[in-house]
Formats: structure tokens, C-alpha cells, sequence
């Protein structure tokens, strides 16, 4: 039986997302600097959002404590940002449900309609496939095309977001 695709969050709908967001969860998240989830989470540290990595490998990831667990966070995340194999993220989207979360996030190469599905008939907002940083960068005014911020000051009025 194969399953219908889930339609992918527009542009309007990820920038709302982006826009509302107060805490992210970034599960999956890797301590060594090499790594994407890395760079995002190092990127995502420095913006308004509260961080809160999710590894159970790791005591903690860019001086923030990293937790084991979604259930484990002190708060319920407004973003579940997922780093993790495919396979892997149906337990995810389990847990952001378990714990109400809003948002559940496939960061770049990751997609899984059936969990995407899962957790849209939850009440959950799904994106797939896009980079959280990369989705912020752009509406924030500084994304290179590389994807990381060039750092150069402009007397242009960028959006606030």
C-alpha cells in the first residue's frame, strides 16, 4: 500500500514557525564541530531561541547542557529539530508528542511521510527536508549563499522576524 506525500510547510508557514518559536530542541545533535547539527546548533545558540540538545551521548554541546531525552527537557520544546537516521525519526516524532511539542522539524536530506503524517494528525506542524539555521538565516537578512552568515554590515533594513 503506498501512502500519499505529505505536502511540504510553504515558505509562509515555516517563517511563522521561525517567527513564534521561543525554544528548540535540537535531537540528535553532535558535540564534534565537523558535524551539520553542529554548525546549526552553533548558529542556533546565538539567536533569541533557547537551545536545548537532545543526545543521550553527550553531558553536554557548546557549553549547554545536553539532555538524554525529549522527556527529560525542563520545558516542552516549541521546535523538535530531528538529526537523525530516517529509521530513527518515527520514535521521534513519538516522543515530541508525548511531550506537546508544536513543531517537529527533518532538518536537510530527511524525510518520512508516515511519521510526518503521524504527527500532523497529532496537531503537530511538520517541515522536511529544510535546515532550520538556513531557514533562519534567511529571513533574519544575513544567509550567504554557502549558508552562513558573511558578517558584513549593510545599511540595508533587513525584515525583523
Amino acid at each position: 500500500m503506498t501512502t500519499a506525500t505529505v505536502p511540504d510547510a510553504t515558505s509562509a508557514e515555516r517563517l511563522d514557525i521561525i517567527r513564534s518559536a521561543r525554544t528548540v530542541a535540537l535531537v540528535g545533535v553532535s558535540a564534534n564541530p565537523l558535524r551539520s547539527s553542529n554548525f546549526v546548533a552553533a548558529y542556533l545558540v546565538r539567536t533569541a531561541m533557547r537551545v536545548y540538545p537532545v543526545n543521550p551521548a553527550y553531558d553536554e554541546v557548546l557549553g549547554e547542557k545536553c539532555y538524554p531525552s525529549l522527556a527529560d527537557l525542563p520545558q516542552v520544546p516549541d521546535v523538535v529539530t530531528v538529526f537523525r537516521r530516517p529509521d530513527a525519526i518515527p520514535q521521534v516524532v513519538e516522543e515530541a508528542i508525548e511531550v506537546g511539542a508544536k513543531v517537529v522539524w527533518f532538518q536537510l536530506g530527511l524525510r518520512h511521510d508516515e511519521a510526518a503524517r503521524r504527527a500532523l494528525d497529532a496537531g503537530l506542524k511538520v517541515v522536511q527536508n529544510r535546515c532550520l539555521k538556513i531557514e533562519h538565516a534567511r529571513w533574519h537578512g544575513g544567509l550567504h549563499l554557502a549558508g552562513f552568515d558573511t558578517g558584513v554590515i549593510s545599511s540595508k533594513r533587513h525584515r525583523p522576524i
